[in-house]
């Protein structure tokens, strides 16, 4: 199944979404990859986005973890969001993944920077 807009609207420069529903989840993945690694995609040269389309549940559930992202972005800590809502950063040489906010502010618990850091957010 793919849907686009009968009309592209020339006056609306923002990127248009496509809905397209696989059945081979492969395929997802691999159009997902050439979509990132393009950078922009475009039809009919107008940019479109593709992503992947998330419940309201896992995406409530990612959006828990926007703020902490954030901080340890500008902190140089490589943070990422993996499916469906869990947080991975790479520490001391390793790669760390929590599952919830629970065990992450355990884990920050040994580390003083990190309690400074985030504090306030967990």
């Amino acid at each position: 199944m793919l849907a686009v807009p009968s009309k592209m609207d020339p006056r609306r420069p923002t990127p248009r979404y496509i809905i397209i529903k696989l059945a081979n989840t492969n395929d997802k993945v691999r159009i997902l990859k050439a979509a990132r690694e393009r950078q922009k995609v475009t039809y009919k040269g107008t940019p479109i986005r593709l992503t992947t389309d998330f419940s309201t549940e896992t995406y409530q559930a990612r959006r828990e973890y926007d703020e902490i992202y954030k901080v340890m972005q500008r902190k140089g800590l490589n943070p990422r969001i993996l499916y469906p809502a869990r947080v991975s950063i790479k520490i001391e040489g390793k790669i760390r993944r929590f599952t919830d906010k629970k065990r992450l502010k355990k884990f920050i618990s040994t580390k003083p920077a990190m309690q400074d850091m985030l504090k306030g957010l967990l």
